[in-house]
C-alpha cells in the first residue's frame, strides 16, 4: 500500500518545537507495515478550525494522482469539525487515521462528532478560565507589559543581534518538515 502522510499542528510554536510533528511521524512509522511505501509528506501549521488548508489540498491531490491513501496520525489532527471530515470523506480521496485504521463511515462519523465536541469543551474551559482571571483583577493581553519590561526586551534583542545575528527572529527560517 502507498501512503501520503499529512501532519498538522495548530501553532507556529508547535511547528518550531517539532514535538507534535515528531509524535505524529512516530505514530505513522509504527502504523506502516513492511512492504508499504511512504510517499511525499505534507506538513501544515494551521488551526484545525480552518477549512482552507493548502497542504491538505496538495496532499489529497497528490494521493489521488499516485493512487495512494492519505495517512493521518490521528483523526483529530485532520480536524475537529464533523462537516469538514465528512467533506473529505466524500471527496473521493481514500484516507486512514492511524488511531482508528479500520474505521468505516459510521465510526469516522462518531469519532468526528466526539472530536468536535472536545473542541467545543476546550473553548468553554478557556473562556471560563479567562473570565475567572478577569474577575480576580488580571488584565488580559499585553496591558501587563510595562514600558520598563518593553525596554528591557528591546535591549536584550539588540544585544542578541550583535552577538548572535543568526538567532535574531526573522534573520533565518527554520524548516519544520
Amino acid at each position: 500500500m502507498k501512503y501520503v502522510p499529512y501532519y498538522r499542528v495548530s501553532t507556529a510554536s508547535q511547528g518550531k518545537s517539532g514535538l507534535g510533528l515528531s509524535a505524529q511521524r512516530e505514530i505513522v512509522n509504527r502504523f506502516v507495515k513492511q512492504g508499504d511505501e511512504l510517499l511525499e509528506e505534507f506538513v501544515e501549521i494551521e488551526s484545525g478550525k480552518r477549512a482552507d488548508r493548502p497542504q491538505l489540498e496538495a496532499a489529497t491531490a497528490f494521493a489521488k494522482q499516485q493512487g495512494a491513501r492519505l495517512l493521518i496520525a490521528k483523526l483529530d489532527r485532520l480536524s475537529r469539525n464533523v462537516s469538514f471530515i465528512f467533506s473529505l470523506r466524500t471527496s473521493e480521496v481514500d484516507f486512514v487515521a492511524c488511531d482508528i485504521p479500520d474505521a468505516n463511515t459510521l465510526t469516522v462519523g462518531i469519532m468526528a462528532v466526539l472530536a468536535q465536541h472536545e473542541r467545543e469543551l476546550i473553548g468553554e474551559r478557556t473562556r471560563a478560565a479567562l473570565q475567572a482571571k478577569k474577575a480576580q483583577g488580571y488584565k488580559l493581553g499585553t496591558p501587563n507589559l510595562t514600558p520598563a519590561i518593553s525596554e528591557l526586551g528591546r535591549q536584550i534583542h539588540q544585544a542578541n543581534a550583535r552577538t548572535h545575528p543568526a538567532f535574531v527572529v526573522g534573520a533565518c527560517s527554520q524548516d519544520v518538515s
